[in-house]
């Protein structure tokens, strides 16, 4: 997609602080951080949400968490939180399916 952010990240026309990269996603740290450790998760291939996951772009999702369980290996941790916002209402401001990942420190729940 043309004007999506993420997509422009993960092309590397937007500088990131990154964490990891594939062929199929990349990985970087946000911006605007609500733990110790919070990076984001995306596929390069432009999906709008998990609303938007079917069987023709499903292996790419379970490729993610799959880059999730590595990160979080190498990073050493034993306790996070994945997230995906799906919708405005649900607090997803990008159109780009991405999965925040957070650590090091107590997480609530319920969530905001």
């Amino acid at each position: 997609m043309m004007d999506c952010l993420f997509c422009k990240i993960a092309a590397g026309e937007i500088p990131s602080k990154k964490v990891y990269e594939d062929d199929l996603c990349y990985a970087f740290y946000d911006i605007d951080p609500q733990a110790p450790t919070h990076f984001l998760v995306i596929p390069r291939q432009h999906i709008e949400s998990a609303a938007a996951v079917d069987a023709s772009n499903s292996a790419v999702v379970a490729h993610c968490f799959e880059v999730i369980a590595k990160i979080t290996k190498e990073l050493g941790l034993e306790s996070f939180r994945v997230v995906s916002n799906i919708g405005e209402q649900a607090g997803q401001s990008v159109f780009h399916l991405h999965f925040h990942v957070l650590a090091g420190r107590d997480m609530t729940w319920p969530p905001g």
